[in-house]
């Protein structure tokens, strides 16, 4: 039976938000809303939280998560990336004797995830020829009209688009900054969240928010308690 861990990666020295990662969103911890979207999805041996940060790890704990271990100084800095943490993780399991088929790395500021759609991407990347899936959404705007400015005037990135019409322009798309699901073998052999077998699955703007700035917040419970992220 394959062995899959759900971490969810919380530092505690979030600068742009102070606290961030347990700031109450809409009446709780936001962290609480990716560890209950991992238990509910049914699916995971472990659910476990990585932080630095012991009243974190005391909120994950109420939440459900497990807290085995708390990050190395070294992955706790603004340089560390996801594929570090992830990286130490499953290699303290291992010094531990525990081993994972696959895992799935949510962030913990990403409300918007549901057990539902946890569950059809890992459905997705073990039934499917790939090493990672990873969630996605269109930009509301095609890309390859982009403006620049330099020494004050304004000029398109890619004038060659001037005069195509939107409709007959690609989509292009961008991470939600959601979470990350792959096979442990192919991770440890690549470090990368986006090996070159990667599969997307689109997700609606209305479940999206990145969230770094307080105005991001506001959008974010805005677009949650319109109930748009039940699907």
């Amino acid at each position: 039976m394959s062995k899959r861990i759900a971490l969810i990666t919380a530092r505690g020295g979030s600068k742009r938000i102070p606290r961030k990662n347990i700031r109450p969103f809409l009446g709780k911890p936001i962290i609480a809303y990716s560890i209950e979207a991992a238990l509910g999805a049914g699916i995971f041996s472990e659910v476990m939280v990585s932080t630095d940060d012991l009243e974190i790890a005391d909120i994950a704990k109420k939440y459900g998560a497990q807290v085995p271990f708390l990050r190395s100084e070294k992955n706790s800095n603004d340089f560390a990336t996801t594929a570090d943490v992830i990286r130490e993780v499953l290699d303290r399991y291992a010094e531990e004797g525990k081993t994972f088929d696959f895992f799935c790395c949510i962030y913990p500021t990403a409300p918007f995830v549901t057990a539902q759609r946890l569950k059809e991407a890992m459905e997705t990347l073990e039934k499917g020829h790939v090493d990672a899936v990873v969630p996605v959404t269109q930009f509301s705007y095609p890309i390859q009209r982009a403006l620049q400015i330099k020494e004050g005037m304004l000029s398109m990135v890619e004038p060659q688009y001037l005069r195509t019409r939107s409709q007959d322009l690609e989509p292009r798309y961008h991470d939600c900054g959601q979470f990350y699901c792959g096979k442990v073998p192919s991770f440890l052999k690549s470090h990368s969240l986006t090996p070159e077998k990667t599969k997307a699955v689109i997700v609606s703007e209305l479940n999206v928010q990145d969230i770094d700035s307080e105005e991001d917040w506001k959008i974010a419970e805005i677009k949650y308690k319109e109930g748009n992220n039940h699907v």
